[in-house]
């Protein structure tokens, strides 16, 4: 009987999020191959008392696939698609296909392929015949409309206790007989889609180095990119790609021109930098890193957080983390694009807004300012200008120069008598009460990097300034944080915090005792799926969901202070968190799976970075800049 009313409600509201709405077929002239039309859970295949066929005919005289629109609860069993000659007699089968529910990827739903080949009689009448087996007592259900489909051929429904066997029912099933183009899962039509994919928003991107577009799970499912590319190859074996001058996406032929002309100019720009790496594994991932992070940044140099709605702006401290990936391996143009976006969108003060949309025009909305972005940005303008190429690095530099001023200046003058900065939103976008290291330790690796910045142009003034907040705020936060281990604040209410980490290089050389307090601190934010939280402030909770920032935090600081073996076991787990793509997530939940966006451009420049200094090429750390000596001058002899 028809199951609408019981069967998958919820899971396919999942299911369906972000998929295209089936295409309406034209009239159907013989031969009846199938219908797009897949809206309602029309028949339970559960065996043994649940089965449904579909009448068909074809034109030619081979089938080499038939494929279904399923809907699974039960995440393991097997569903099976059989042609035969005679919808009730399992002896007239010409062909016959298995597949396993869990290799599927368990519960979910979507269309399956299902490979089979035999001869058949163009014209004649066969039947798709399909039932599953499991010992879950969840639904199994084939998806169709009641609609008129015009043309179409009877699609039957087997419910023993229902109707006693065999029913003709009005409705008509979702299939298709030798899918070609279109009709192929994963170009207009998502593929299968495990429930468990659907935990993040976005899978990969697509790009032309103006435009960017997120693949969605729904589609992702059995698609890979073209190696050295943001070219996706989809599970027809035909190619997805953005092209030029384009906002959307087009599916090509394999090989198609525009598409092979996007890749070579891909790999020749990674060609042109270094792929870090001491593993297969941590290469791949670099690579894919770098690819995602140059489709996250815009032609103005804006760099988005990531590819879906509330992600699409540029934070000052994602691009600063950017800039200094591409800078260390050698992509000096985009490093700079960046750093000149943050000068012209610095505040009059020197300060910048939290974040701001990607044309530059301002913030989305009145979410407050960060003290730390006045950090990060000159960190990474130490960073660019340290990897950049001696040739007229200090005249660009000079370019940058005022935005460094007017960023350190606004620090200095931020810090009070104790030496330490006011209390501001920090990484965690959530106000605090007293002061947290998540602002501190930035701007402590920003002052340094100023002051030697200012020193290396011969401006000695303000290297001596910028020089002295610096060891005043350095004196602070070892007066304050190093006793409470570095905690989230000085007021020792906030619990742990992985910015912990950003008091070793390549932030700042690591103060005595940092050692036991990253131990403390991995060890108080681990949760039971392997990653870590970003503290546990008992007034705030971040769930069971490890984000792969603040565990890469952890790995670039172990490898920048002799760690080396913890840090490759640590960025293991973040590598093995990728998802099908490649791609980096912003979060891993509680089961494992990767949620949230993937990419996020700032676990990606984690990554390149600390693969950098695993492979012996760590980034530099600003130095601390010693005090001037003062000038004395002799005492006169009397008479």
């Amino acid at each position: 009987m028809a199951i609408a009313r019981a069967l998958l409600p919820t899971l396919l509201s999942l299911a369906l999020t972000g998929v295209p709405a089936a295409l309406p077929r034209a009239a159907a002239a013989v031969p009846y191959d199938g219908q797009a039309h897949r809206e309602t859970a029309l028949f339970s295949v559960k065996s043994t008392n649940n089965a449904a066929a579909q009448a068909f005919t074809v034109s030619g005289t081979r089938l080499s696939r038939v494929s279904v629109y399923l809907g699974s609860g039960a995440a393991t069993g097997t569903v099976t698609a059989q042609v035969r000659r005679v919808r009730t007699d399992a002896g007239s089968t010409v062909a016959s296909k298995t597949l396993n529910l869990a290799a599927l990827g368990g519960a979910g739903a979507g269309w399956v392929e299902f490979p089979v080949s035999a001869a058949v009689t163009a014209g004649a009448t066969y039947y798709l015949f399909v039932q599953a087996t499991t010992t879950e007592s969840k639904p199994i259900a084939w998806y169709g409309t009641r609609q008129s489909v015009p043309g179409s051929l009877t699609s039957w429904n087997y419910d023993e206790a229902y109707w006693g066997g065999w029913h003709a029912d009005a409705s008509r099933t979702a299939f298709h007989v030798n899918p070609t183009g279109s009709e192929r899962c994963g170009e207009t039509e998502p593929c299968y889609v495990p429930a468990s994919a659907l935990a993040a928003r976005t899978a990969g991107l697509l790009t032309n180095r103006v435009a960017t577009e997120a693949v969605l799970p729904s589609f992702a499912v059995g698609a890979s990119y073209v190696d050295g590319s943001n070219v996706l190859r989809l599970p027809s074996g035909r190619w997805r790609y953005l092209p030029d001058g384009s906002s959307a996406s087009t599916v090509v032929a394999a090989d198609d021109s525009g598409a092979l002309a996007q890749i070579d100019e891909s790999r020749a720009w990674l060609a042109a930098g270094q792929v870090p790496g001491t593993t297969a594994a941590q290469r791949a991932a670099s690579q894919r890193a770098l690819l995602s992070m140059r489709a996250l940044l815009k032609p103005d140099g804006a760099f988005a957080a990531g590819w879906s709605p509330a992600w699409q702006y540029s934070w000052p401290r994602d691009g600063a983390f950017a800039a200094v990936s591409f800078a260390a391996t050698g992509h000096d143009e985009e490093a700079y694009r960046i750093l000149g976006y943050d000068a012209r969108t610095q505040r009059a003060d020197g300060t910048w807004e939290a974040r701001t949309e990607l044309d530059g025009s301002g913030p989305p909305d009145a979410r407050k300012w960060q003290l730390d972005g006045n950090g990060w940005v000159p960190w990474a303008t130490w960073q660019w200008y340290r990897a950049a190429a001696p040739g007229g690095r200090d005249e660009r530099l000079r370019a940058l120069y005022p935005m460094v001023r007017k960023a350190a200046d606004y620090a200095a003058r931020s810090l009070g008598p104790d030496g330490l900065p006011p209390a501001s939103p920090d990484y965690w976008e959530l106000d605090t009460a007293t002061t947290n290291i998540g602002t501190a330790a930035p701007l402590l690796a920003g002052l340094n990097a100023s002051a030697d910045l200012a020193a290396r142009l011969g401006l000695g003034e303000d290297a001596e300034r910028w020089g002295d907040a610096a060891r005043r705020l350095s004196a602070g936060i070892a007066s304050a944080f190093a006793p409470l281990g570095y905690g989230r604040t000085v007021d020792g209410e906030h619990g742990r915090d992985s910015a912990v980490a950003f008091m070793a290089p390549p932030f700042n050389a690591a103060p005595p005792g940092l050692g036991g307090a990253l131990d403390s601190t991995y060890r108080a934010l681990l949760l039971p799926n392997g990653g870590v939280s970003p503290g546990n402030d008992p007034g705030f909770s971040w769930g069971p969901y490890a984000w792969t920032a603040s565990t890469s935090f952890f790995a670039l600081a172990w490898s920048g202070t002799g760690e080396q073996a913890r840090a490759g076991r640590v960025l293991d787990w973040v590598l093995s968190k990728r998802n099908g793509l490649g791609e980096l997530p912003e979060t891993v939940n509680g089961a494992g799976l990767p949620s949230s966006v993937a990419p996020l451009g700032w676990t990606d420049s984690l990554v390149v970075l600390t693969a950098l200094a695993l492979q012996g090429s760590p980034q530099p750390t600003p130095p601390a800049r010693a005090r001037a000596a003062r000038a004395t001058t002799a005492p006169t002899g009397g008479n």
